[in-house]
């Protein structure tokens, strides 16, 4: 047989453009990450298994909640039917103002509903998507650098953390954001590996993209994605600057297309920006959302730690402090494993020992550590408006560092001393004993069950049993992973099965619950009534209010105000008075209020509403047939103070209704001017009294609206509503 001989070829010309080659590789970098070796074969059917079991547990029984946050659905229901209102996230279709967040996460919810309808399952079921897709990502952020049992054990703590499976059912901005954020944190991995423009860039698009959902909020982890690129990618210094320097250009543009067009629009050509006091998008962004959250100085909220919280919080969450992750409310939703993230953490670090700069379990580490670290420690000190439910953005990366620790932790029991890696190749394991590895190890899951036992005690009359079987089963399990190298190798899987399954087991029961429980209001919070949290009857002594006045299950204050599911102000303490009761039954920052405890929610003579600050409730029949009749004559079909009530006025009807003064009733829209043309104009059918609250300063134009048509309209009562028709006031041409 002739052979075909194969001449050389001249090396081709460097491209000057290239990037420069990686730094030389010690030993150890010669073997591939362990998610770029062959998967074993049970990694893909359990991803699959995980993904499914996810599905089910976001998408069950997703219809009990109704419209959620009405408050959005409002905003869905709106831009369903009308594209301005769709683009700027109006909350009625006659686009007469905005929530008080930029809106990507309803575009995706009212596109739903423009092909399926309007129903709960239409607006519910992209943000359960959201939240399969989030572990989805967030498994093979983790696979990728430390393999599939990683990344499955980070995805199972996302899928069962209880805060995931309430916002992953619910319609708040959140389930968009954390997707988006962990997507971003995939691009960071994949743009360190081969420093990557293309892949930075896309970050910076993510975290764009993340502030048209929830604003500044998506900008806490800019210093984390940047950092991690800046230490870590295998280029030069400089290279490294420009990149990042683009990957903020793309986060500019991202995020500044919409601003641009929101502020460059006339006022009277859009709708007034909900959450401001000047109708600017730039003011919602670095005062109600942006630093006000921090300092407290939130002027137009009901809320700020500076005004009512005394403390930090405002009235809705507590003390601000170094372990608020950990009590009331919050400790319940987030924080089941987030004391073994810490251990294993500083573990993980002290595995990578003092690796080279673009070493990726190091790298890893910090990209993880940074996103708990930075975000919870804003979260913990906030002295603004802060909820339980936003610790959802810690979820993923608590789930990250559990399935990372871990993992690093079990492979450091196979190094012996001496030897440089360990089968495979990971870095800096040989200065961890397998005897230290394996105490860690199991003394992080010591801490987590007795944690859970703690939290379990917090809603003690919830299966009582159940924080029992969690602590002996963790303890039995830490035992046998102490001697586990001295057990058979099945004995050895059993020892960590029964492991994962005591850690898991409190928030997975948590998770549970929420998911079979429905929920709504503005607040919502996971898993069963803590003692001390603001979800529950426990916010008073004893579950009552001052005077002796007992708090109904739906929170619902005398006169119409309501604080969800136990209204709990700090300590038990009601604003200006205390434990036994207010002088003269006054609320500071609530002219008007009435005696014997009763809150009233609209200062001035048009009272007798229904619905609330936080919540809404529907409409009677009488009252949604007097809304719809001729309702196709004018602009909107009602006007009422609040967002939340006009909500449910507007989700009941299908009619826009006017939420005069925004989500608090202190926006200053509409001025009393401007309604008073409103109604001369013809364009308000109804006014329906109740609704509103008015603190930490804001417009009182809520209040004159309300005084002027209780002076200038008769009024009539439709099942214990106060109703104005104003056609009376329509000017004849």
């Amino acid at each position: 047989m002739d052979r075909t001989e194969t001449l050389p070829t001249a090396p081709a010309d460097p491209d000057p453009d290239a990037p420069p080659p990686p730094p030389a590789t010690r030993p150890h970098d010669e073997h591939p990450p362990p998610a770029a070796r062959e998967s074993p074969t049970w990694a893909r059917p359990a991803l699959v298994v995980l993904l499914l079991a996810t599905g089910l547990l976001y998408l069950w029984g997703l219809g009990a909640s109704g419209w959620a946050n009405s408050f959005y659905s409002a905003a869905v229901q709106a831009g369903s039917v009308s594209w301005k209102a769709f683009f700027y996230g109006s909350s009625d279709a006659a686009n007469s103002i905005t929530v008080d967040k930029t809106p990507a996460s309803l575009w995706l919810m009212a596109l739903s509903v423009r092909v399926f309808g309007l129903n709960s399952w239409a607006m519910l079921i992209p943000q359960a998507l959201c939240g399969v897709a989030s572990v989805g990502v967030l498994h093979a952020t983790v696979r990728r650098w430390y393999g599939p049992a990683a990344g499955l054990i980070a995805g199972a703590v996302l899928a069962l953390t209880p805060v995931a499976t309430l916002m992953f059912r619910f319609n708040n901005p959140d389930a968009l954001l954390v997707l988006l954020l962990v997507a971003g944190a995939y691009a960071t991995v994949r743009a360190v590996e081969s420093a990557s423009t293309r892949w930075i860039v896309l970050v910076g698009v993510l975290v764009g993209f993340g502030f048209l959902t929830k604003m500044l909020q998506a900008f806490l982890l800019v210093p984390v994605f940047a950092g991690v690129y800046l230490v870590a990618a295998p280029t030069g210094l400089w290279r490294r600057i420009r990149q990042l320097l683009l990957a903020g250009l793309a986060v500019v543009v991202s995020a500044g297309w919409w601003v641009a067009v929101v502020e460059l629009v006339p006022a009277d050509a859009r709708p007034y920006i909900g959450g401001s006091q000047g109708n600017s998008i730039l003011e919602l962004t670095l005062g109600y959302n942006g630093l006000g959250r921090i300092t407290g100085d939130e002027v137009g909220s009901v809320g700020g730690g500076g005004r009512m919280g005394g403390g930090g919080g405002g009235p809705f969450e507590g003390q601000a402090g170094l372990l608020r992750m950990f009590g009331g409310d919050a400790g319940a939703q987030i924080s089941w494993l987030l004391p073994a993230a810490l251990i294993l953490l500083v573990a993980g670090l002290l595995v990578a020992g003092r690796a080279a700069r673009t070493d990726r379990t190091r790298a890893g580490l910090l990209l993880w550590g940074g996103w708990l670290l930075v975000t919870g420690l804003i979260f913990s000190f906030m002295s603004g408006i802060f909820h339980a439910y936003y610790t959802v953005a810690l979820a993923p990366a608590v789930g990250a560092l559990v399935g990372i620790g871990a993992t690093l932790l079990w492979r450091a029991r196979t190094v012996e001393p001496g030897t440089a890696t360990d089968r495979g190749g990971t870095p800096g394991l040989a200065r961890w004993r397998p005897l230290a590895a394996t105490l860690t190890l199991a003394g992080a899951l010591v801490v987590t069950v007795w944690w859970s036992w703690v939290l379990l005690g917090r809603s003690a009359d919830w299966y009582p049993w159940l924080r029992t079987v969690v602590l002996v089963a963790g303890l039995v399990a830490a035992a046998l992973i102490v001697l586990v190298g001295q057990l058979p190798r099945r004995l050895a899987a059993v020892a960590l099965g029964l492991g994962a399954a005591a850690a898991l087991a409190g928030p997975a029961a948590y998770a549970a619950q929420t998911a079979g429980t429905p929920h709504t209001g503005s607040i919502p919070s996971a898993g069963p009534t803590v003692q001390g949290a603001f979800g529950g009857r426990g916010g008073f002594p004893g579950g009552r209010l001052p005077n002796g006045m007992e708090l109904p299950a739906n929170g619902q204050f005398p006169g119409g105000g309501q604080f969800p599911r136990g209204g709990q102000f700090p300590g038990g303490q009601l604003p200006g008075g205390g434990r036994d009761g207010t002088p003269n039954g006054q609320f500071p920052g609530f002219p008007g209020a009435g005696q014997n405890g009763q809150l009233p929610l609209t200062p001035g003579r048009a009272g007798g509403g229904m619905g609330g600050l936080l919540d809404t409730r529907e409409p009677s029949a009488a009252l949604r047939e007097l809304l719809q009749r001729d309702s196709g004559d004018y602009t909107w079909a009602a006007a009422t103070i609040g967002s939340n009530n006009a909500s449910g006025y507007q989700l009941a009807t299908g009619r826009p209704v006017m939420p005069i003064g925004g989500f608090n009733g202190s926006d200053p829209s509409p001025t009393l001017a401007q309604f008073q043309r409103h109604v001369a104009d013809g364009d308000i059918h109804y006014f329906v009294g109740g609704g509103g609250f008015r603190a930490n300063g804001g417009s009182s134009a809520s209040q004159e609206i309300s005084a002027w048509v209780a002076e200038t309209f008769p009024a009539q009562t439709v099942d214990g509503v106060t109703v104005y028709d104003l056609s009376s006031g329509k000017e004849t041409p």
